[in-house]
């Protein structure tokens, strides 16, 4: 009786133990942005009267529940005003709020440090400077490995801009795909 009790408290179940399953997945994404620039031309920061259209691409990286990166690249160059874009280069730390199972959705708050790339008016110059953004949005897992960039939103400082402090800020959608 005492052999049968030992086998019985190490045998394991067929299932991994959740506490040493794979957490680790990549993600990656494109994007469709709107933002508005904060900068109409003068080295004057100030509202855009054109918003900038614009491509991206993201990789998400989840090492466990609680500690996801982000990337992203975003170059908003449709609809200039007075040829003036904006590029942005991006990387930070994720935070997932909470997943809603029934809905497949989970909202997420990041913090991305990086570069933003400007192009001012006209194309007679074009600058590098320090680029912050704030944001957060939702992700919808439509399949195992697709999923839909509901909303994404971002309010960016540019703390060393020419003419102070440059205040872009605007939304994204996309799609992306886990590869693992």
């Amino acid at each position: 009786m005492c052999l049968i009790s030992a086998g019985a408290l190490t045998a394991r179940a067929q299932v991994v133990p959740s506490a040493t399953r794979q957490q680790l997945s990549l993600t990656a994404g494109g994007l469709g942005s709107l933002f508005q620039p904060d900068y109409a031309g003068s080295l004057i920061a100030q509202t855009s009267p054109n918003h900038l259209y614009g491509v991206g691409a993201y990789v998400d990286v989840k090492f466990n529940r609680w500690v996801q990166l982000e990337g992203e690249a975003r170059w908003l160059r449709f609809n200039e005003y007075l040829d003036i874009s904006e590029d942005n280069y991006l990387i930070g730390p994720r935070l997932p709020i909470h997943h809603f199972r029934l809905l497949r959705a989970t909202p997420y708050a990041k913090v991305l440090f990086g570069m933003g790339k400007m192009n001012f008016e006209y194309n007679y110059a074009y600058g590098h400077f320090t680029d912050i953004a704030y944001g957060g949005g939702v992700d919808i897992q439509a399949t195992k490995r697709i999923s839909i960039r509901a909303f994404d939103f971002e309010y960016q400082q540019w703390p060393n801009w020419v003419g102070g402090t440059l205040s872009p800020y605007g939304g994204s959608v996309g799609i992306g795909y886990k590869f693992f």
